[in-house]
C-alpha cells in the first residue's frame, strides 16, 4: 500500500499536468483564432492609469482655430543680425511693433550678453546702421517698422567704418594705391618662389 507522502506527490504531479494542459489548450485556441483565449488575454492586461497630461492640447486648439478660419496672430519676430567682422549671426527676438533702432539696440545687447569676439566698444545704437545685407549700400531708416521690411536677415555696419570707406574714396586713389601695393608684394613673392624652384632643378 502506497504511503500518504507518495500519494500526495502523485496528486501534485497530476495537478501540475492538468494546469499545463489547460495553458497549452489556451495557447492553441488563441493560435487557431478562438475567442476564449483572447478573452483570457484581455483579462490579463492591466489598464495603466493616465498620469501624463495632454501635451499637445495647446497645439490642437491653435490648429483648430486655423482650421476654422481664424489665423494665428504673430506677437514676436525672430530675426538674424550679422555684425560687421563678427562670426555668425546674432538671433534676436523682438516685439512685432519694434523699429529698426530697437533691433540695433537689441542685437548689440544680445552680442554683449553672449560674450562674442571681437568686443564691440560701448557706444550705443547710434554708432551703427542696419542694412539688408553686407552688399547693400543704403542703410534702413531708423523709424521704420520691422514687420514692414519683408526680411528676417539683416547686416549691422558701424558708421565709423563706413565713414573711413567714404573718406578713402573721396581722397581719390588711396584705395587703388593699396591694391597696387598688394600686387607688387605678390609679384615679389612670386619671383622668389620661382627662384626657389630653379634651385631645386
Amino acid at each position: 500500500m502506497p504511503s500518504p507522502k507518495i500519494h500526495r506527490k502523485a496528486g501534485e504531479k497530476n495537478k501540475i499536468k492538468g494546469m499545463m494542459r489547460k495553458t497549452l489548450s489556451e495557447k492553441s485556441s488563441s493560435f487557431h483564432g478562438r475567442d476564449d483565449g483572447a478573452v483570457v488575454a484581455a483579462e490579463m492586461i492591466l489598464r495603466r492609469p493616465r498620469t501624463a497630461p495632454d501635451l499637445f492640447a495647446g497645439r490642437r486648439s491653435a490648429e483648430d482655430a486655423v482650421a476654422i478660419g481664424a489665423p494665428a496672430k504673430l506677437t514676436k519676430l525672430l530675426l538674424n543680425v550679422t555684425i560687421h567682422r563678427c562670426l555668425g549671426a546674432v538671433r534676436v527676438v523682438v516685439p512685432l511693433e519694434a523699429t529698426v533702432e530697437d533691433l540695433i539696440a537689441a542685437a548689440l545687447r544680445q552680442y554683449a550678453k553672449e560674450a562674442r569676439l571681437p568686443v564691440i566698444p560701448p557706444g550705443g545704437a547710434s554708432d551703427f546702421d542696419l542694412h539688408y545685407s553686407q552688399f547693400s549700400l543704403e542703410s534702413l531708416d531708423r523709424d521704420e517698422k520691422l514687420n514692414e521690411l519683408g526680411s528676417r536677415n539683416f547686416f549691422l555696419y558701424p558708421k565709423k567704418a563706413a565713414a573711413e570707406v567714404v573718406a578713402a574714396t573721396a581722397r581719390g586713389g588711396a584705395s587703388t594705391s593699396r591694391c597696387s601695393e598688394e600686387v607688387d608684394r605678390g609679384s615679389i613673392k612670386k619671383g622668389t618662389w620661382l627662384k626657389f624652384m630653379d634651385f631645386l632643378l
